[in-house]
């Protein structure tokens, strides 16, 4: 399992191996530097999102202008009572779910 910080949520937010696992099968786009776009869109987002799908998940995005020609990431993470992990990570050329909860000025 890995974690990475999150000072949004002022904490760390786990990626279990079976999460990678389904990153890496479902979204192969995001490979090979899918830990550092992961870490730096929980680190420094763009903009956090509530889910539709999930009532207690947010979606993380931030933009990358090198990634294929520039692309969003976004990473969904859901919170429990004492922990945060990821769902899912994927690149989207738009942002259309969700209602925006903050957005970097």
């Amino acid at each position: 399992m890995s974690r990475f910080t999150c000072p949004y949520l002022n904490s760390e937010v786990e990626l279990t191996a079976e999460r990678e696992a389904h990153v890496l099968a479902h979204h192969p786009d995001l490979l090979p530097d899918f830990r550092r776009i992961i870490m730096e869109t929980l680190l420094r987002p763009d903009q956090v999102r509530h889910s539709t799908r999930f009532s207690d998940a947010k979606l993380f995005s931030r933009w990358f202008e090198d990634l294929r020609s520039g692309k969003h990431v976004v990473v969904v993470v859901v919170s429990g009572k004492a922990r945060h992990w990821i769902v899912t990570a994927y690149m989207a050329r738009k942002l259309i779910e969700g209602e925006v909860e903050w957005k970097r000025k």
